[in-house]
């Protein structure tokens, strides 16, 4: 059944935000920045910088979970995992299974270390492990990873916006940055949390109003699914072991599940928020609760890009140039679809705003501890008052925004978002998820090992990507699309454009685009590998390399003396059922379990902090109950972190 859709490009003109759906969208942004504005009144005398940065840990399990989730369901997935479907087909589908290799890693190896160890900064973890120099690395290739996909989440909702209201593109990119800046810095963690929990809500809604909608214009998601899977939309049993191709069954679930564990496992923004609730049993849950989240989340925009396609069909918005880029089709389809019925387009492009605004707080917060911790105490101030301190952080959380809005334009030089956010997580995600995989799971690492591992791994990624960009490598080609179905007299009316055509369907100028050719043969293998194995590349090459450097020069002499806290007991934790002599075996003379043993660093810390004048947390050190900290499931004692980097 073919269907003709020319009436949408000639009632498009008239079709703009209506008042209701403009106050929609302002109750959004109000919502917002009053919960922003309740926690700063409300904790206005809680002056510790661990209450703005890490919620005292005292957060709730469920609205943390939602926070997780809703930094994940960034503008990027809302604008383009639809446009992904429309474009190419729908294996992308698949990443939700690959989340189970991404929750595995992070609830039972990478988090429990994190949070028995009591850092703020994922990167302090570093330096106890493999030294000063390795940390400042990491360090700094976080925050360039950080700052970057942060302006790409916020040049996203602005483009939504400009392609529907007529707004400014940098009018909307300077409104979404001065909002989220406003309620991270006035609220910190708690304000981050809750906000991210209601920009949840208001992110499910806009899709299912979106899909509902669509499937009724169309007479039926059915109709929707055989119009697409006629047209090669539909595709889920892709199993070619090809690295070549864009995606498959193998790389979206094991290449997706290194990227999700990039995001979830090391990275500070989603850390400071798992270690925020009272326990590690409350991180994991919180942690695990995302996966059902996320499933139902990625099947709902999956599913609006199916009936996307299928609406717009015989005739593609992008190559009649009604839209520039695909990263815009939601908010024309809202448009096209909704527009008539004042408030839901509101509801909808309020939707894609809180993915952005729930990415960039959460983004900026973690910015803001990495700063405090890594260079400001270290360097300039290890005696930085409660207050001071919190006082800093929020001014980071200002600077950086305001340094994320000037990233934004160059940002909005580059291709499609969804693909930019990978090669931006591969490039520098991957090597510090390699080094974190390497410390906690490799006892022999040591500090030469750590360093050049992931310095070898940035440049090699890198190395792909850039090379892949600069030759304009296409690694699968993209399904055809069609204008045989548009009214051109039409389109070119609301285009401004003089035609003399007649108003009929015109197939006769129309054309249908061509999947693009193959990639040439004889372009480098590696540049035609597909983008979502970066991270996975990554953390392979930081392993081999850092293992290879670590025996060459040593290796870790004393193993016996590495604090047990900062290596996971990996057959422990996922085979508990061997025997205990293989186990043993398999610590590599680590001493996990060994309270008398972890015991002498936890003595070393306190005599420390009481030596830097710190007393008030010495005393709640000297307070905790080792064995009721205990990590059962792990087999070691939990223990707070800081500066141990002597001892290893």
């Amino acid at each position: 059944m073919e269907r003709n859709y020319d009436y949408i490009f000639e009632q498009r003109e008239e079709v703009t935000f209506n008042v209701v759906d403009y106050v929609v969208f302002g109750i959004t942004l109000l919502i917002s920045a009053s919960i922003g504005l309740y926690y700063a009144i409300k904790d206005r005398k809680k002056t510790d910088e661990k209450e703005f940065l890490l919620a005292g840990r005292s957060m709730q399990t469920f609205p943390v979970a939602l926070s997780l989730l809703s930094s994940f369901i960034s503008a990027i997935t809302l604008l383009g995992t639809p446009a992904e479907v429309y474009t190419n087909n729908t294996m992308y589908w698949w990443i939700s299974i690959g989340f189970i290799i991404s929750a595995t890693g992070t609830a039972h190896i990478f988090v429990p270390v994190f949070y028995q160890l009591e850092i703020t900064s994922v990167f302090q973890y570093i330096e106890l492990r493999f030294g000063h120099v390795c940390r400042v690395i990491g360090s700094i290739i976080y925050l360039l990873w950080m700052l970057l996909y942060m302006a790409v989440v916020l040049y996203g909702p602005s483009l939504a916006l400009n392609a529907v209201t007529g707004l400014s593109l940098w009018g909307s990119i300077i409104a979404v940055g001065f909002v989220c800046i406003f309620y991270t810095t006035l609220g910190g963690m708690k304000a981050v949390v809750w906000t991210d929990s209601f920009q949840m809500l208001v992110m499910f809604a806009g899709m299912l109003a979106l899909l509902i909608s669509g499937s009724m214009k169309l007479g039926g998601l059915d109709v929707a699914w055989d119009i697409a899977e006629r047209n090669q939309r539909i595709l889920f049993f892709e199993f070619d072991p090809d690295p070549s191709v864009r995606h498959t069954t193998w790389n979206v679930v094991v290449g997706g599940g290194f990227f999700w564990m990039a995001i979830y496992g090391i990275n500070q923004a989603q850390v400071q928020r798992a270690i925020s609730v009272p326990s590690v049993k409350h991180a994991r849950t919180a942690i695990w609760l995302n996966f059902p989240g996320m499933f139902v989340i990625l099947s709902l925009v999956c599913s609006v890009g199916v009936v996307m396609y299928a609406f717009y069909s015989t005739c593609d918005p992008v190559s009649i140039e009604v839209i520039k880029k695909t990263d815009q089709l939601i908010p024309l389809f809202t448009m096209d679809l909704l527009g008539h019925l004042h408030g839901l387009p509101g509801l909808v492009l309020s939707c894609v705003f809180s993915g952005s605004l729930s990415t960039i707080s959460s983004g900026l917060n973690a910015v803001a501890a990495v700063l405090l911790e890594d260079f400001v105490k270290p360097y300039f101030c290890k005696k930085i008052s409660g207050y001071a301190a919190t006082i800093f952080s929020k001014a980071t959380v200002v600077g950086c925004g305001l340094v994320c809005l000037a990233l934004a334009y160059f940002v909005s030089e580059l291709g499609a978002i969804l693909q930019l956010a990978y090669v931006l997580f591969g490039i520098l995600g991957g090597p510090l998820l390699g080094l974190f995989t390497f410390g906690m799971l490799c006892p022999w690492g040591n500090a030469w090992g750590g360093t050049v591992g992931i310095v070898t791994s940035l440049a090699f990624v890198a190395w792909i990507g850039l090379g892949t960009s600069l030759n304009n490598v296409v690694v699968t080609p993209k399904s055809p699309l069609t204008t045989a179905g548009c009214n051109m007299t039409a389109i070119n009316a609301l285009r401004g454009v003089a035609t003399t055509l007649a108003p009929t369907t015109s197939a006769a100028i129309a054309s249908t685009t061509p999947a693009v050719p193959e990639p040439p043969e004889d372009y480098f293998l590696l540049y035609r590998m597909s983008y979502i194995w970066y991270t996975g590349l990554a953390v392979i090459t930081v392993l081999i390399i850092g293992s290879i450097v670590s025996l060459i020069t040593g290796g870790h002499k004393r193993m016996s003396e590495i604090d047990p806290r900062v290596i996971c007991p990996f057959f422990d934790v996922f085979m508990p059922f061997l025997p205990e002599s293989f186990r043993r075996k398999m610590r590599c003379g680590v001493r996990h379990g060994d309270e008398e043993f972890i015991s002498q660093f936890h003595t070393t810390q306190d005599e420390k902090l009481q030596h830097e004048g710190n007393h008030n947390m010495a005393l709640e050190i000297s307070q905790i109950d080792l064995s009721e900290k205990k990590d059962v499931t792990n087999g070691y004692t939990p223990h707070i972190d800081t500066d141990l980097s002597t001892k290893l």
